[in-house]
């Protein structure tokens, strides 16, 4: 290929050209100065003009996110956006969703957006997290009452009825949100369900003392009826998923159940009950009649809200 050579004429009218394209992206430099991706450097009319990515480390993290997270990372900020303000107690929730919120917390202190909060974290590691934050917590005994509470989910029914648990809080994780004026649900679009059940294993936490026995007690109610009764082994925040041979112990020092259902949980509320009643079980993640409003996030950027102040639930 032959790569045509400037003509005279032309090298003319592009130095002609040139003060004046310099002198228009100098007067719109400003519209771009606060923008996460250009920046416009050594502007002058006898050197060249480059175009030089400004890229923050948050921004770098959220490019190397996949989709899931994307969505879960754009409920846990819509949720502190729209329902976090200074002065509030705030109930911080435990998992892969709830990481984002407390995320969000951190940043608007740090920038002075948010100031004179105080939160109850439902788990040694959200504690872990929002300390490294430096967000200012306490506990229940400290602060009873919390203005919200923001969690996630591991499935969540059109009664907003939900299953948590899969990453072992739900014993705290229910007596901080229990506690809480609004309780906030943030799921991505997958964790949304006909019925509670066969989409997630619904987890029991129980006492050490004579596991076994409590297992099968669960495993043999009637409004559990056909579920398949697991002990949960290795890591207590991988949810059912086996990863070693010892029971899974929660930030209270018991074990999990696990309980695996093919068809949806008939009566979520006499199974809720029946469960709580059973001596030996500590408590369970049925979350019921508790939710004030769910963020759902989807893998495409867009988010809906179901509850209170948002959409009757669409699916």
């Amino acid at each position: 290929a032959v790569t045509p050579t400037p003509t005279a004429g032309s090298k003319i009218l592009a130095n002609m050209l040139r003060p004046a394209l310099i002198a228009c992206m100098m007067a719109s430099a400003s519209a771009f100065s606060s923008s996460p991706f250009l920046r416009f450097s050594s502007l002058s009319t006898s050197s060249s003009v480059s175009v030089r990515p400004r890229t923050s480390p948050a921004q770098v993290r959220m490019m190397a996110l996949s989709g899931t997270d994307l969505a879960k990372q754009l409920a846990g900020y819509k949720s502190v956006d729209d329902h976090v303000t200074s002065g509030m107690v705030v109930g911080l929730g435990t998992g892969s969703t709830a990481y984002f919120a407390v995320e969000r917390v951190g940043q608007k202190l740090a920038s002075g957006e948010l100031k004179d909060i105080i939160c109850i974290p439902t788990s040694e590691r959200t504690r872990e997290q929002a300390e490294s934050l430096k967000i200012p917590l306490c506990t229940l005994n400290e602060k009873s009452v919390l203005d919200v509470a923001i969690d996630g989910a591991d499935a969540v029914d059109p009664n907003l009825a939900l299953v948590k648990g899969g990453g072992g809080a739900l014993l705290r994780e229910k007596m901080v949100e229990v506690m809480a004026k609004k309780f906030v649900c943030i799921v991505d679009d997958s964790k949304l369900c006909k019925g509670l059940g066969p989409s997630f294993a619904l987890p029991v936490e129980i006492t050490p003392f004579c596991h076994m026995h409590t297992l099968r007690t669960i495993a043999a109610l009637p409004e559990v009826a056909g579920c398949k009764a697991e002990l949960r082994l290795g890591n207590v925040a991988t949810g059912a998923k086996k990863d070693g041979d010892k029971p899974a112990v929660t930030d209270n020092g018991n074990y999990i159940v696990d309980l695996f259902f093919e068809t949806p949980i008939k009566d979520v509320r006499a199974a809720a009950k029946a469960l709580k009643n059973t001596v030996g079980v500590v408590d369970h993640g049925l979350f019921v009649d508790m939710t004030y409003q769910v963020i759902v996030a989807g893998k495409d950027g867009s988010c809906r809200v179901a509850g209170q102040g948002g959409d009757k639930p669409w699916w």
